[in-house]
């Protein structure tokens, strides 16, 4: 088993966070985990990406090669375009619903949105700004498309909590629940 997660986004949204996540839920379920180093994540507003591969078997490479990405996993929309060399023919595109208009010519959102259709017959576009909020905390938006990831990643539900539990626990305990709960509106998410 294989599988490689294309995550993206914009600096300051949270990337690195739902690949730690991941990365470690799928360590705790025995599984070799492969992640690329990011760079520019301190430039809040500039595009980011990161590589997050995940198999049964030892992994060569931290980066996934062009065609070969099982999922895009993005916090932003037109940001999950710019990585579509990346995905493979049946691969799914994640993503939020609400742009972060970081250029000041931002195409129609409604053009952004049936491109990422017509790119995937696996595309998600959740509302996620509005779930975070739900959720009591408008900073998990990642955490909620994590959730709307699990019916895909190779990882359980347990085991993401558990990760969530190790990452945020010791920052301020309410920060679990909070986040716990953003999964559980993702995964709740069709």
């Amino acid at each position: 088993m294989k599988y490689d997660i294309l995550l993206c986004g914009v600096g300051g949204q949270g990337v690195l966070s739902i690949a730690a996540v991941i990365a470690s839920s799928a360590l705790t379920e025995g599984f070799s985990v492969r992640q690329s180093e990011v760079h520019g994540m301190s430039q809040r507003g500039g595009g980011v990406h990161a590589h997050l591969r995940i198999s049964d078997t030892t992994i060569a490479s931290d980066l996934i090669p062009s065609g070969q990405a099982d999922m895009i996993l993005s916090m932003e929309p037109l940001e999950s375009l710019q990585y579509l060399d990346w995905l493979n023919k049946d691969g799914s595109i994640i993503t939020a619903k609400q742009p972060f208009k970081n250029i000041p010519n931002y195409p129609d959102i409604e053009k952004v949105y049936t491109a990422i259709k017509q790119a995937s017959h696996k595309a998600k576009i959740v509302d996620s700004a509005n779930l975070a909020k739900e959720a009591g905390n408008t900073r998990t938006e990642n955490m909620v498309l994590v959730g709307a990831a699990l019916d895909a990643i190779p990882v359980s539900k347990q085991a993401v909590e558990d990760g969530i539990k190790s990452r945020f626990a010791k920052k301020d305990p309410r920060l679990v629940e909070i986040n716990i709960k953003a999964i559980e509106l993702g995964e709740a998410h069709k």
